[in-house]
């Protein structure tokens, strides 16, 4: 192909490449932007010269924070109050889960400095260009999944405080904080991440402080059966590995030249403290509330987690209202991630949607969520299992592919990875396989499906959810037999 006809490629079928800025409002406003520090780059890769920054520590700060929340507590306190899980049993759950599960997320952490591109533009090099619409289309709704989740459980604490505040309002305040803070981009979401730690932090040890001789009273329920361990654990495993889908935007402008180890090591210890102390944290209280009059009211039978923590928190008094305030106010350090990915995915989705500013889709987003959050409230737990679920099942058959073409097809290597063809649909592979095996995987899939709105006939049978187990291990296997015949017929 001619060097004219390349750059023809690129403006009539990537537009996003580069925005537009030579006329028309978003232009002034852009530029006006950019001057005040505001992130307006597009979704192009960045190129190995640009990627300069050295702390690779912002790799775990930007984890830990967006892991260790109210959200992850609210993970944890859902085998005791949603599946019915005595303590021992969520603990011994959510260790083997969180250990294995965060090795995903963690992985794809690697991505970022290596290759520089976002998650769905790194779609690209295993569904192709057209067949990567799928999962970034999966990906927006994906995350505003998430942020509904965060904002409906922020709410709902930050409402627990005061007789003056409701959820409805809550949402909105979570939510407006979470704009700010991404509409700012990249680097203000890695300075905010660096800190929105600490509350939580504070918060749970004075709640272990306050609440802990309670925790070891908690109602030994009967046995559990196989399939309620298992339905607990992949939903666990749904709230870690779902992650993968993000964790590559947030390294895009750190140095290539980082040790891969050092990435992947950084990335996991984020994941994996933040999980799992959030998660043991949840289980335990839920577990002990029915033995605590207080906090049982509080919980509203497990549909207000920020009810519970609220009232494990006040007998501090106005001290407790405080940290309460502060944890719920730490909720967008989940949120502004989640936001920012929700925008960098539509911008992939299609040219049209790449010409306009990624700032503009966080706004969109903030229209979408508040209202759908206020609705979502009133079933905290059924809207959160379900949403988690349906995001880990389409999430671990698209880890599975795109760990499959890197180490197989790309051999573990970052110099496969052409840059310059990332909006170059002949260039790139067809995607045939990747769409085809993830068709495979979700028609096994939905017969494992275990939830309140369906149940298939394999988790009818008493396997519990076993949804993302084999999807992933499916997607695994069926991806390099459909890209061998892919690559024999077009050569790509």
């Amino acid at each position: 192909m001619s060097s004219s006809e390349d750059v023809k490629d690129i403006s009539i079928l990537d537009g996003a490449s580069s925005v537009d800025r030579s006329e028309g409002w978003f232009t002034s406003v852009t530029d006006f932007l950019t001057r005040w520090g505001v992130e307006t780059n597009g979704i192009d890769p960045i190129l190995p010269e640009d990627r300069t920054d050295t702390k690779l520590y912002q790799m775990f700060f930007v984890w830990f924070s967006a892991n260790l929340n109210i959200l992850a507590f609210g993970t944890g306190s859902a085998g005791p109050a949603f599946f019915g899980l005595g303590l021992r049993d969520s603990f011994i759950i959510l260790v083997v889960v969180d250990l294995i599960s965060c090795v995903i997320p963690a992985y794809f952490a690697v991505f970022g400095p290596k290759l520089g591109m976002r998650s769905m533009v790194l779609a690209r090099y295993s569904w192709g260009y057209l067949g990567s619409i799928l999962p970034s289309a999966f990906t927006v709704f994906s995350m505003q999944g998430f942020l509904i989740l965060n904002c409906i459980i922020g709410g709902q604490t930050l409402a627990s405080v005061s007789s003056h505040l409701d959820d409805t309002l809550g949402i909105v305040i979570i939510g407006v904080i979470s704009l700010l803070v991404t509409f700012c981009g990249y680097k203000v979401i890695h300075w905010y991440e660096m800190i929105a730690w600490i509350p939580s932090v504070i918060t749970f040890i004075v709640m272990l402080g306050l609440g802990g001789h309670h925790l070891t009273q908690a109602p030994t329920p009967p046995p559990p059966s196989t399939s309620t361990i298992i339905s607990f654990a992949t939903t666990t495993a749904s709230s870690v590995i779902s992650w993968c889908i993000m964790t590559p935007d947030y390294g895009v402008y750190h140095t290539n030249k980082a040790s891969t180890m050092r990435v992947f090591l950084y990335s996991y210890a984020g994941f994996f403290i933040a999980s799992l102390a959030g998660h043991m944290l949840g289980a335990a209280f839920a577990a002990a509330a029915p033995g605590v009059p207080s906090w049982e009211a509080g919980f509203d039978g497990g549909n207000n987690v920020g009810g519970l923590l609220q009232a494990v928190l006040k007998p501090s008094g106005g001290f407790g209202k405080f940290l309460t305030v502060l944890v719920a106010l730490s909720v967008p350090s989940a949120c502004a991630p989640t936001m920012y990915t929700f925008a960098s995915s539509l911008m992939t989705i299609h040219v049209w949607f790449a010409r306009v500013p990624r700032y503009v889709y966080t706004i969109i987003s903030e229209a979408i969520l508040i209202p759908v959050a206020i609705v979502g409230a009133t079933h905290f737990y059924a809207t959160f299992v379900d949403v988690l679920s349906v995001i880990g099942y389409w999430s671990t058959v698209f880890a599975a592919i795109v760990i499959t073409e890197h180490l197989i097809f790309r051999k573990n290597d970052p110099a496969r990875y052409d840059l310059s063809k990332w909006c170059k649909p002949r260039e790139l592979p067809l995607g045939i396989a990747a769409v085809f095996s993830f068709l495979c995987a979700c028609g096994i899939i939905v017969p494992c499906m275990s939830q309140a709105w369906y149940v298939g006939p394999i988790a009818n049978a008493g396997t519990g959810d076993i949804g993302i187990l084999v999807g992933f291990a499916l997607g695994a296997l069926l991806y390099p037999a459909f890209r061998v015949i892919e690559i024999a017929y077009s050569g790509r």
